[in-house]
């Protein structure tokens, strides 16, 4: 498969996409589970209310705060397949970074290309290391690591009220 994405800034009309994978329980599945007190969360399902109205908050609270935010396109197939984000962490003086793949396009190399190019855009504009941190045995771990993310640190956490050990991963960029 020959896969071409690019980096796609959205503008407030756009965010049609993001509500569309925000309320795919396929695709939130990841998110399910934690105990997290935050508007619109959906626990049994991982998904996020996002409504219409909150749309343009939203876009200026990433703009406001200077969040990087990005939809992943492939051009061969001229459809949004996912986002990369990173943000600033006040409290550990550290940049965070996610990926989020739509499930239909999951498994088809899309993550590797796509945190490639959040590194990339990150050390373009002057981040030095981008952090991220996830369970343990969640699958996505090879991507990071085939990107010379290394893992720092170990810790526990519950999701679905059962212990799990989570990873923060780190790379310098």
């Amino acid at each position: 498969m020959n896969l071409h994405l690019e980096l796609c800034i959205p503008k407030l009309k756009d965010y049609w996409y993001e509500q569309k994978i925000q309320s795919d329980p396929d695709t939130m599945s990841y998110n399910a589970g934690w105990d997290v007190s935050y508007e619109g969360y959906h626990y049994d399902t991982g998904c996020i209310d996002f409504p219409k109205e909150k749309w343009k908050d939203t876009y200026d609270k990433r703009l406001k705060e200077n969040k990087f935010f990005a939809y992943l396109k492939d051009t061969s197939i001229n459809e949004y397949i996912g986002y990369i984000n990173y943000n600033y962490n006040k409290n550990e003086n550290k940049y965070y970074c996610g990926i989020l793949i739509e499930a239909k396009y999951r498994g088809k190399g899309y993550s590797k290309i796509g945190l490639k190019l959040l590194c990339d855009y990150a050390k373009k504009h002057g981040i030095k290391e981008l952090y991220d941190d996830f369970e343990a045995d969640r699958k996505g771990i090879e991507t990071f690591e085939k990107l010379d993310f290394k893992i720092i640190k170990k810790y526990k956490s519950k999701r679905f009220n059962k212990e799990i050990e989570i990873i923060v991963v780190k790379k310098v960029l």
